[in-house]
């Protein structure tokens, strides 16, 4: 019991020291003049920005994907009209 005890009191303790550390690294955060904080908004927005380059990434992916379908359709026809063309030729020969 007291060893169980001694390592509640050494956890609590430890607990308390985080708990410090944590609160000095959120009043870090709220003072935009420390580098700790600078640093946590360059890469939030830096975070943002990639953020909107992947939104117009994707958004011009989805555009090319549609054109490419409609290439395709395009292909398929040109080649039955290539074909239809073809046996023309031949009947006429």
């Amino acid at each position: 019991v007291a060893a169980l005890q001694d390592e509640k009191t050494s956890l609590m303790s430890e607990n308390e020291i985080m708990n410090d550390r944590l609160e000095q690294l959120d009043d870090s955060l709220d003072d935009p003049n420390t580098a700790v904080a600078k640093k946590y908004f360059h890469a939030q927005l830096q975070l943002e920005q990639l953020q909107e380059e992947n939104f117009r990434l994707e958004a011009a992916k989805d555009d090319y994907r549609v054109h490419c379908e409609d290439l395709e359709k395009q292909l398929i026809e040109l080649q039955h009209r290539n074909n239809e063309l073809t046996s023309l030729a031949e009947e006429s020969r």
